[in-house]
């Protein structure tokens, strides 16, 4: 069992760090980054302030990775900052990695949250021995057009602000895949066609198994095999696996393929059940639905696991809205009631300033 120190809880009034880890979409996006920092502060009460280099275009950005890597040792070392926040995320960020002090993040606990290549972060985190939180990034989540969705900003309130147990999170009520041109204005305006969700779907188990949340994008963990970021076979025992898929939508095939060294290093046969998040498609049920046929296919037949726990259709990944996922809390699967629980607190308690 993997032990990890939880960062402590926020509270209003905090600063937050922003930070561009890979793509330089803040940039790129100037006023769609200054309503989803707005959007930010208004919704969690906190003061964001941007990491030296988040700001700088995305040419500099992609040529300067020791530059970012320098951001984030940066905003884990400043006492002021509480928090550190992706703004967005990108295919890159494991070019930080021949940058980074891993004993300044050990030493310097705080929450860390993004999503998609931020899954290299992650995975640093996980190395320092530090939780973080996979979860929703300021330019895709908090910028969501119109308003962001009440779900996700809920779920960062008891995930980071509150030290009590997080408990069962029901499925969301509504959710979106379509992309709106960000480099058009008016789509700001636009409201993202709201579907209604086919709600957790069990595919395969039996009664109520726990495990360690571990997981992310699964391109992203594809990028990570044979680094010094992948954890030690033993880290996977027991755990509840989380996967996602990025908006690139790879194909059965391809996550397939994706599966397979998985598979050859023993993580299906460690784990104690699998987590899926709800792919970024459209609703076209065959499309909903084509990354959960080849997952089961693939643990029952050529992992030989009917048994073994598998529930989809989650609210986590690119889709929206989405919940937050504290790497190494404890969590359950509840294969009779088809339900899901975080079984402890995200974070540790801590006073207000």
């Amino acid at each position: 069992m993997l032990e990890l120190i939880k960062p402590p809880q926020l509270h209003a009034g905090d600063k937050v760090a922003a930070i561009t880890l890979s793509w330089g979409g803040a940039a790129t996006f100037p006023d769609r980054y200054a309503l989803g920092k707005k959007r930010l502060q208004e919704s969690l009460g906190v003061q964001v302030v941007e990491t030296r280099h988040a700001l700088r275009d995305a040419a500099w950005i992609a040529a300067n990775p020791k530059a970012r890597a320098d951001d984030l040792m940066e905003a884990f070392a400043d006492p002021q900052v509480k928090g550190i926040f992706s703004i967005v995320g990108g295919e890159d960020s494991i070019r930080l990695l021949p940058h980074v002090d891993f004993g300044v993040i050990a030493q310097n606990p705080k929450i860390f949250m993004g999503m998609s290549d931020t899954t290299v972060t992650h995975f640093m985190c996980l190395k320092a021995g530090l939780s973080s939180f996979y979860g929703p990034s300021i330019l895709a989540d908090f910028d969501e057009n119109v308003e962001p969705f009440s779900y996700m900003v809920d779920s960062v309130w008891k995930t980071l602000f509150s030290a009590e147990t997080i408990g069962e999170i029901a499925p969301s009520e509504e959710w979106t895949g379509e992309y709106l041109e960000w480099a058009v204005p008016e789509n700001a305006m636009m409201k993202r066609t709201r579907h209604k969700p086919l709600g957790y779907q069990l595919l395969q188990g039996r009664g109520v198994v726990k495990g360690q949340l571990m997981g992310g994008c699964i391109e992203v963990l594809d990028w990570l095999r044979g680094t010094p970021l992948w954890p030690e076979p033993t880290a996977w025992d027991g755990a509840l696996l989380f996967l996602e898929t990025s908006e690139e939508n790879p194909t059965p095939q391809q996550f397939t393929r994706m599966l397979r060294p998985l598979a050859a290093m023993g993580v299906f046969h460690r784990v104690s059940g699998i987590l899926l998040g709800r792919p970024m498609v459209d609703p076209d049920p065959a499309l909903m639905t084509q990354y959960d046929v080849v997952l089961q296919a693939f643990v029952r037949d050529e992992c030989g696991l009917p048994d073994l726990p598998i529930m989809t259709q989650m609210d986590f990944g690119h889709s929206a809205p989405q919940m937050v996922l504290p790497t190494g809390a404890m969590a359950e699967i509840d294969c009779e009631r088809k339900a899901f629980s975080i079984l402890e607190s995200g974070v540790a308690a801590a006073p207000a300033p």
